[in-house]
């Protein structure tokens, strides 16, 4: 599995009910427990006083990535998302530990 840093915000579409925003962001948070539990969300970040999200996400590729992970969350079209690729640099100290 290759993994990406995802950044993404999201927008509520004005005119939205509270309580539709509600309701999908309680899906959301159940989708991506699922998606957790599957392997592909690993990690997920808020920066301080900010209204989006940082994530390190795995998939298979880019095309999995957006059609078969990004694309099952609920708040996926109120979305905008920067997508990078990353893989494991040579000084990562998690992998520093891995060989001790």
């Amino acid at each position: 599995m290759k993994e990406f840093l995802v950044e993404l915000t999201t927008t509520v579409p004005e005119g939205t009910e509270p309580a539709e925003v509600e309701r999908m962001r309680a899906a959301e948070a159940v989708q991506a427990a699922e998606l957790a539990r599957a392997g592909h969300l690993v990690r997920l970040w808020r920066p301080v006083g900010e209204l989006r999200s940082i994530g390190l996400w795995r998939a298979a590729d880019e095309a999995e990535l957006y059609e078969a992970v990004l694309g099952t969350l609920p708040l996926w079209p109120w979305m905008t998302s920067t997508v990078t690729s990353v893989h494991s640099h040579p000084n990562d100290p998690a992998g520093s530990r891995d060989a001790i």
